[in-house]
């Protein structure tokens, strides 16, 4: 491996930001790329198709045989609020392979007694997203029902290009968390890419069986995610 695509790999890791090494096993020649950078059109579909699954593997591509070497960043789930919802989460997140952490400042909600082992935070979204930002690999699920609470994480995650932003709630709610954040500078567009009402269409009536139809539109996201940076 040459040093420089060493360093790409690793400055990208750091960053987190998904990447790949690309290897011709015949020549030992390697390219580096980056999600969301320029990718020749001969080798698009691979390379796009290893950095949605994470996968890495030998593929045949123009009579020539290339490693792609996937690095993708360990997705994330962020909650924001601790309710039940969050407690069937909170147990059905890990065996999918997401990283999950609830922030709710409600300390009567947010305690360990009732999320044993699990990362959380008993603080305003505020200042725990400001010591451990959103990024376009993390997910954000708003289940408080209070906007004091929710709004400033999913604005967060409208700009920070989260994969995934669901919230809560019905659809005359959702039509007052428009206006809000409206008022707060989101474009329509960015508004559109909100679930809500969250989750799945399943048909979920029980908090566990809306943790399931979460985590399903968390997974479709991600595996689905655009990947034009």
């Amino acid at each position: 491996m040459r040093i420089e695509h060493l360093v790409a790999v690793n400055e990208a890791r750091r960053a987190r930001r998904a990447v790949i090494l690309l290897t011709d096993l015949e020549s030992g020649e390697g390219r580096v790329f980056i999600e969301g950078g320029t990718i020749a059109d001969d080798l698009r579909p691979e390379v796009e198709k290893a950095f949605r699954t994470g996968k890495s593997g030998t593929v045949e591509i123009g009579g020539k045989r290339l490693f792609l070497n996937v690095q993708v960043p360990p997705p994330r789930i962020a909650v924001i609020g601790a309710v039940h919802i969050s407690q069937a989460l909170a147990s059905m997140a890990p065996i999918a392979g997401y990283d999950l952490r609830i922030i709710d400042p409600r300390t009567a909600f947010a305690t360990p007694e009732r999320f044993e082992g699990v990362d959380l935070a008993a603080d305003w979204p505020e200042d725990v997203l400001a010591a451990r930002p959103l990024d376009a690999y993390t997910a954000l699920v708003a289940v408080t029902h209070d906007p004091k609470i929710d709004d400033y994480p999913i604005v967060s995650a409208l700009k920070s290009g989260c994969f995934y932003v669901g919230a809560l709630g019905s659809r005359k709610t959702h039509a007052k968390r428009i206006e809000r954040l409206k008022e707060a500078g989101c474009s329509d567009e960015e508004i559109a890419r909100i679930d809500a009402p969250i989750g799945l269409d399943i048909g979920a009536q029980s908090p566990a069986e809306i943790a399931v139809a979460v985590l399903g539109a968390i997974i479709q996201s991600f595996r689905r995610r655009a990947l034009g940076g």
